[in-house]
């Protein structure tokens, strides 16, 4: 190899790196784990249904309907997974309606527990009730370090002088991004006393 193509090969690799050539592959990293993290706190919340229902169960066995409607939204949630690769907005949006649904079903469950006293007083219900409330904070958390994540990727992906590195070398698609799950959600919520 000759001295030119050695000072060659030398000042093309900050070059490159410079142009993210590394840069895009780690924030592709940085989303796939921030979205394993994310999936890690839905197990989270998910893993505490099942003793949560047993454990209201218990002390309102005639809420049937309630109950059944958490494990059914939990199933449903629980059956949705996605890999990092698989994160379209419309992959995105059929997860994120599942585990609203579950929720949204567990917020009845707790609205229906708050009238059953003995309930109430469950040491084992406060716990639980308490792990969700820490459970939902984490998800809030890992939701956001992914939004974080992927908007470095998408930055990177499509702002140039990366975004050159990208269609030469990579051909990454922006990823997706979190959604509002409500229609209504950029309103503010209307509060009346009566």
């Amino acid at each position: 190899m000759s001295l030119r193509n050695v000072l060659l090969a030398a000042l093309s690799i900050p070059l490159l790196a410079a142009c993210g050539v590394q840069s895009i592959p780690r924030a592709d990293n940085g989303v796939t784990a921030a979205w394993a993290e994310v999936e890690n706190q839905y197990q989270r919340r998910s893993d505490l249904v099942p003793n949560l229902v047993e454990t209201v169960k218990g002390a309102a066995s005639h809420e049937r309907e309630t109950l059944e409607a958490v494990v059914n939204a939990r199933a449903k949630a629980t059956s949705i997974q996605l890999t990092a690769a698989e994160l379209t907005p419309e992959n995105l949006k059929k997860f994120e309606a599942a585990q609203g649904e579950l929720r949204s079903a567990l917020g009845r469950l707790l609205a229906v527990a708050e009238s059953y006293p003995q309930l109430r007083a469950n040491e084992n219900f406060r716990d639980l009730q308490a792990q969700l409330e820490g459970t939902e904070n984490r998800i809030a958390t890992a939701r956001r370090r992914y939004i974080e994540a992927v908007n470095e990727f998408n930055n990177l992906v499509t702002v140039p002088p990366t975004s050159w590195t990208n269609s030469m070398f990579y051909k990454k698609q922006p990823k997706a991004q979190f959604q509002a799950t409500t229609p209504d959600a950029a309103k503010a919520p209307k509060v009346e006393f009566k």
